[in-house]
């Protein structure tokens, strides 16, 4: 089955290979589809359904850099992020991402990383989370260790995960705290080190690479 429409957009956007004659990718929750390296998708925070967002708006406070919130809305384009491994990894894309492993997050839009530091957050002072450096660009600051909830061995859609900040030891983390100025109605993103359902995230909407069949 060739890739829908949407698929190859996206793919000839990025500049990624399109696999020929692969399956289609899942665009809605399915059970037990795989999240592989290449794949473009929204995480969905768990308890409050916004997505994890960004935009070319930078925070008026903390770093500077460009503002990362949670969105009400499941069609907005701003949501989606390319699962990346960190650089010395071997992995390739197509590869499935075993719990444990370090993972960057690109913004599809700007191309810049899910980024973390010691600035506080604009609403709550926790770990502020923002977007920042770019193709090329990319330093310890980007890096997430997945963490399977449960007894799941990689990454799949239907499996609630949490993200740890490798430099600072915080979880993402969204709440129902809301800007009211530049992004009204859009919710703090941030950080926050210790464990709490609050920061629990699930893959949503996207386009899922199949996994990679030549080892």
């Amino acid at each position: 089955m060739a890739f829908s429409f949407f698929a190859v957009a996206v793919f000839l956007y990025l500049g990624l290979e399109v696999p020929e004659g692969s399956p289609a990718p899942a665009n809605a929750a399915q059970e037990g589809v795989q999240i592989t390296y290449g794949s473009v998708i929204k995480l969905m925070h768990e308890r409050t359904k916004f997505r994890l967002h960004s935009h070319d708006v930078p925070y008026g406070s903390g770093s500077g850099q460009q503002s990362v919130t949670g969105f009400p809305n499941v069609d907005d384009s701003n949501s989606y992020w390319i699962v990346k491994s960190s650089p010395d990894s071997s992995a390739k894309q197509g590869d499935a991402i075993p719990n444990g492993t370090i993972i960057r997050l690109q913004h599809m839009r700007t191309r810049k990383w899910l980024h973390s530091h010691l600035h506080a957050s604009p609403i709550t002072g926790n770990l502020e989370v923002s977007c920042f450096g770019g193709d090329g660009k990319s330093d310890t600051g980007d890096f997430w260790r997945l963490e399977i909830e449960g007894s799941g061995k990689t990454w799949k859609q239907d499996q609630r995960v949490r993200l740890l900040h490798v430099d600072t030891g915080g979880y993402l983390h969204s709440h129902d705290k809301k800007y009211s100025r530049i992004a009204g109605g859009q919710q703090e993103v941030c950080g926050v080190r210790e464990k709490r359902p609050d920061n629990v995230w699930l893959a949503a909407e996207g386009v899922y690479l199949p996994i990679n069949a030549s080892k």
